[in-house]
């Protein structure tokens, strides 16, 4: 039965992103064409209409999984044991140790490689 069962779910999720579509485009007409009126009117206007994009888009497949992806992210950031300020900086002063010891070892590396080629080919450096 389930085979026959037609799914109107993808024509009504492309009617919605059309929706949305038409929406921000209102939004941006919008503020153009009211260009005389106040900028704050102009402002709360897209700012609604943005907000009724957004929630008609998250009624979407799409927008639900990333809605729900976004939940997860924020859960998962909050379990993130962060730094402490003494550590960051310790890690820091490291990894600029590091470049600045690999920048001497390349400059070096560089300067044989020119003295060798130039002595190869006859032309001086």
């Amino acid at each position: 039965m389930s085979e026959n069962a037609v799914d109107n779910t993808g024509s009504l999720d492309t009617l919605k992103w059309l929706v949305v579509v038409v929406l921000l485009g209102a939004a941006v007409g919008g503020n153009y064409y009211f260009g005389d009126m106040s900028v704050l009117v102009r402002a709360v206007g897209v700012v609604v209409a943005i907000a009724v994009a957004l929630f008609i888009a998250a009624k979407t497949v799409k927008g639900s999984q990333f809605v729900s992806f976004a939940s997860e992210s924020r859960t998962e950031v909050r379990k993130v044991v962060w730094p402490t300020r003494e550590e960051a900086t310790q890690t820091t002063l490291i990894v600029l140790a590091a470049t600045f010891v690999m920048a001497l070892l390349l400059w070096g590396l560089d300067g044989i490689a020119v003295r060798v080629v130039s002595f190869i080919t006859g032309i001086g450096a």
